[in-house]
């Protein structure tokens, strides 16, 4: 007969052990390596940053039509010798940039060209080996989060895209007999309009894993859709002020009127449309060009300045300070187009203004993010 038991009696012993507490399913499956992975991104950010500067300082240099083939595996070893270095030289020589503007060089001025694009392609091509390794590596040991892998594709087959443009832009400038000195305008755009959009979305990115997926569908509750709208406004306004600024670096537009805010005197510059057919102007007229890019400036900063009168009313105080820094951006770099402009373009200026507009497009990203996703803070915080 078994014994009695007092209802006061303790029994610890008979009482089951805690389960562990399970994570729910938003959690379970999604976390993956997303510290490593967003360390990878901004590995990858950081080239890219690096790559644009690159490039804009090869565009200044005149340097990029220097490497007048594209071969995209055994490119990558420089000329190793005297005779290696006069044979790239003398490939240099049979196009029309040499045979009308750099007859002046010797082989050691073109050397000096030479590095710049050298470094440019090269820097590509780590770029893509440090994506494909980091791709396949966490893809291979199932450390992707749940449903990352086709995002975290996408930078690596828009960089092929990007490879691919590259050579496009520069075959423009690599002609004999047709008077072509630099690269087209217009590809130079869809050039450094791309390599934009490949930097948003490492951004966007490493925004994402920085904070957990629950953390983020709860945010997104949050959502401030007014301010959301109005910064995705002024994103697409900004990169067509890029585009724009790749046309003018394109044609060197900016040292054509160094007066300000006059243009030649005037409120439009003498003969905007000189040129027959009229579409061509606004690709290859520098006072045309370089007029509607100002004109773009001026709007592009009036509506920064409204839609960061309706970022310092969120209700969150880490999204006002995001809008902040892009007001704070947006002065520093139209500060900057002046200098530029009235000192016809020194390559510190123009690559300081270059360097300015991916800070502000990253933190107009920034700004959009906290929009859409609000970081909750207490009342104390």
């Amino acid at each position: 007969m078994s014994n009695k038991r007092s209802i006061f009696e303790e029994v610890e012993g008979d009482r089951p052990s805690e389960a562990p507490v399970q994570p729910g399913l938003i959690d379970r499956g999604r976390g993956g390596a997303r510290r490593a992975i967003r360390v990878w991104l901004m590995m990858l950010f950081a080239l890219v940053v690096a790559m644009i500067v690159v490039g804009g300082l090869t565009r200044l240099t005149d340097s990029g039509l220097s490497i007048t083939e594209w071969k995209p595996v055994t490119g990558a070893i420089p000329p190793l010798s005297e005779a290696d270095w006069q044979a790239e030289f003398d490939k240099y020589k049979q196009i029309d940039q040499w045979q009308i503007e750099n007859q002046w060089m010797e082989l050691a001025d073109f050397k000096s060209i030479y590095w710049w694009e050298w470094g440019h392609r090269q820097l590509g091509r780590v770029i893509g080996l440090v994506w494909a390794i980091g791709f396949f590596g966490f893809l291979a040991l199932r450390k992707m989060p749940t449903g990352w892998a086709g995002r975290l594709a996408l930078p690596g087959v828009l960089g092929g895209v990007q490879g691919g443009i590259g050579w496009w832009m520069v075959a423009s400038g690599v002609t004999r007999g047709e008077g072509m000195t630099s690269v087209a305008s217009y590809r130079l755009a869809v050039h450094l309009g791309l390599a934009f959009v490949i930097l948003g979305f490492l951004a966007w990115y490493i925004f994402q894993m920085g904070r957990e997926e629950r953390d983020l569908m709860q945010a997104r509750r949050g959502k401030e859709a007014k301010l959301w709208g109005l910064s995705t406004g002024l994103l697409h306004f900004a990169f067509l002020q890029i585009i724009l600024g790749a046309l003018v670096a394109g044609i060197d537009a900016g040292r054509s009127y160094t007066d300000w805010p006059l243009m030649g005197g005037q409120i439009i510059p003498p003969d905007p449309f000189l040129f027959e057919p009229l579409w061509k102007n606004f690709f290859e007229n520098p006072g045309l060009v370089q007029f509607i890019h100002r004109i773009c400036a001026y709007l592009l900063f009036a509506f920064g300045v409204v839609v960061w009168l309706r970022g310092r009313k969120s209700a969150h105080k880490i999204t006002q300070f995001a809008f902040n820094f892009v007001f704070a951006a947006l002065l520093l770099q139209l500060a900057l187009g002046v200098m530029t402009v009235v000192y016809a373009a020194p390559v510190h200026a123009a690559i300081s203004h270059q360097i300015v507009a991916i800070l502000l497009w990253v933190l107009i990203l920034r700004a959009r993010f906290l929009s859409g996703y609000p970081v909750a803070t207490s009342i104390k915080g």
